[in-house]
């Protein structure tokens, strides 16, 4: 580093931020100290510390023109909670794009002019944040993530899961200690004595740490930002070979990875840290260097790793082979499910992905033949892509409500468009349950017969018929779309896009939306980046599309909100699961 400018004690300020449930998250900013602000760098954390562990890399990577930011995560150092606490891991990666808007927010930094430094635990919900809400930052920089933590102790995970299910809320404490996470004499002596550092964990975060850890590893592919990874060669706490897959992985066209043999665990905080920090520093200023920008992947229908997954899953397997012998078992066990459940029978009869299936699901309420068929229908309903289906709707209805007050702040009529409605109970239930004043006009579409006859009915049912209607269209006729009157300022398309392989076709459609809906007007939108179940579905389960295999191409987030800005709407927030199954996001149609 010695070309570069003397290093600096900054200014540092002290503030909080409100993470969606209210709690005020406590983080350190220190500004820019040399010219013209070039962006920001956000830094993250490992397990157990907290923000000021990070202060040293502000001046030791040597940045001046760039703000720097760190948090103490919930239940860390000087936020609130219960130490070592979250109430999931889900909330925690929410709390990493909650603070990330407030620093684009409150100090007026484009996201494309982010930067993240993440380390062990932090660098773990980073990755998720990266997968699932696909940000528009500049640039990752992740050390010795904790993809896969070394436990030591046999059947350890197993034994906690049992643990968990039978005491429920509980804490571990840290094996590790100090002088296995440094060579540096003071980094060790300022852990030992340092009356912030967090030595429990939570259960429940450990356990979900390594189940999140598993799914973005294996889809790490879905990550296209420049990404640098450093991994200490000599770690005690966390395993090499899933950071190394992870890389591999990685679907980024730029991409870093460097170990540093004899490091331990605390690769930003080691002993001869400069080497990483010199390695990161000139990653992030290439990175500035050179102009923004991502893969395509408005194309990647035709070619790319989702789409070879499905073209897997679409092909059959040999009838008398294992798997395929399995999979007719499976099969045949549905079908005597279906004699007995109704919610498995309806799938049958109408599609594991109908409308009429879906409102089942939502509705919740285990029907069947006797107390088997009783119980065989609880356990389909709870099955994860229900719970997932139940959460996303949940968030379309938490997001309707966003958009139609603000329309109502602004002035502007709440004239509502679904296209693809299904049953319709979400949006009805929207408006009927949440604290805002009915629309001006509410219009459902759906191309089924069916479904339109069962939401007119449920349209009747709860008394809706002053403002809502229900019309039979179809979700792809960009025409119809656009000629819809009136004028919608609010479209909804929820569960739609995602039983389409075919990019071209979610373009007609979300270009009949564009046309529909003017500058100012906003658009929900749904979208399955990932999904546990996707070969269970595809060999076992059946579409409404005349009882053809349900095989799903997943669509990243990134290529779903690729095709939705293209369209000419601007991505504005985003809500998922705690799997990571479906999202729904927020969008406002530009000039």
């Amino acid at each position: 580093m010695s070309n570069n400018p003397p290093l600096t004690q900054r200014p540092l300020q002290q503030h909080t931020f409100l993470a969606h449930d209210g709690a005020a998250l406590f983080y350190r900013h220190w500004p820019a100290v040399s010219g013209a602000r070039r962006g920001a760098i956000v830094l993250f954390h490992r397990g157990h510390e907290h923000s000021a562990r990070m202060a040293h890399v502000v001046d030791e990577l040597n940045l001046p023109d760039f703000d720097f930011f760190a948090w103490d995560a919930r239940g860390h150092g000087r936020s609130p909670g219960e130490r070592g606490f979250s109430p999931s891991f889900g909330t925690s990666v929410r709390d990493v794009q909650t603070f990330i808007e407030h620093i684009q927010r409150q100090y007026g930094i484009a996201e494309e002019d982010i930067a993240v430094v993440a380390q062990s635990v932090g660098a773990v919900l980073v990755s998720t944040w990266a997968h699932d809400y696909a940000p528009r930052i500049r640039c990752l920089v992740l050390a010795s993530p904790a993809f896969k933590v070394k436990l030591y102790v046999p059947f350890a995970r197993p034994g906690l899961r049992l643990m968990y299910k039978l005491r429920g809320h509980f804490f571990v404490n840290s094996y590790v200690k100090s002088k296995y996470l440094t060579h540096d004499p003071a980094r060790i002596a300022s852990y030992d004595s340092d009356p912030l550092i967090t030595r429990p964990i939570a259960v429940n975060i450990l356990l979900a740490l390594y189940e999140a850890a598993e799914r973005i590893v294996a889809d790490a592919g879905a990550i296209t930002i420049p990404t640098q990874l450093l991994i200490s060669g000599a770690d005690w706490v966390v395993h090499h070979a899933p950071q190394h897959q992870f890389f591999e992985r990685l679907g980024a066209t730029v991409k870093e990875k460097h170990v540093f043999e004899g490091f331990f665990h605390d690769t930003l905080g080691e002993l001869d840290r400069a080497q990483a920090l010199e390695k990161a520093r000139a990653f992030i200023s290439q990175r500035f260097d050179a102009p923004w920008q991502r893969p395509d992947l408005t194309r990647a229908h035709g070619a790319g790793y989702t789409a070879d997954e499905a073209a897997r899953l679409a092909a059959p397997l040999p009838r008398l082979s294992p798997r395929g012998l399995a999979w007719a078992l499976t099969r045949l066990m549905l079908r005597f499910g279906g004699s007995l459940s109704r919610g498995v029978r309806l799938g049958h009869e109408t599609g594991f992905d109908s409308g009429s299936t879906l409102d089942y699901v939502y509705r919740n309420q285990a029907q069947g033949a006797r107390i088997l068929g009783r119980l065989i229908d609880r356990n389909y309903l709870d099955a994860i892509g229900w719970r997932g289906i139940r959460q996303r709707k949940v968030h379309v209805e938490e997001l309707i409500q966003v958009a139609a007050t603000r329309l109502r702040e602004a002035g502007q009529p709440v004239h509502v468009l679904d296209i693809a409605a299904g049953h319709g109970r979400y949006v009805l239930e929207a408006f009927e349950r949440g604290a805002i004043s009915e629309p001006d006009t509410l219009t459902l579409r759906d191309y089924s017969d069916l479904n339109v006859e069962a939401g007119r009915a449920l349209i009747a049912a709860k008394n809706m018929d002053r403002f809502a209607r229900f019309v039979r269209a179809d979700a792809f006729d960009a025409d119809s779309i656009a000629a819809a009157e009136p004028r919608p300022t609010l479209g909804v398309v929820s569960g739609l896009y995602e039983l389409f392989p075919d990019n071209d076709l979610i373009a007609r459609s979300l270009g009949g939306l564009a046309r529909a809906i003017g500058p100012g007007g906003y658009l929900i939108y749904t979208n399955q980046p990932w999904h546990p179940q996707l070969e269970f579905i595809a060999r076992a389960l059946t579409s409404h599309r005349q009882g053809t295999a349900w095989v799903m191409r997943r669509r990243t987030q990134e290529e779903m909100d690729q095709l939705v800005t293209a369209a000419g709407f601007r991505k504005l927030t985003q809500r998922i699961d705690e799997w990571g199954i479906f999202t729904v996001s927020l969008a406002q149609r530009v000039q």
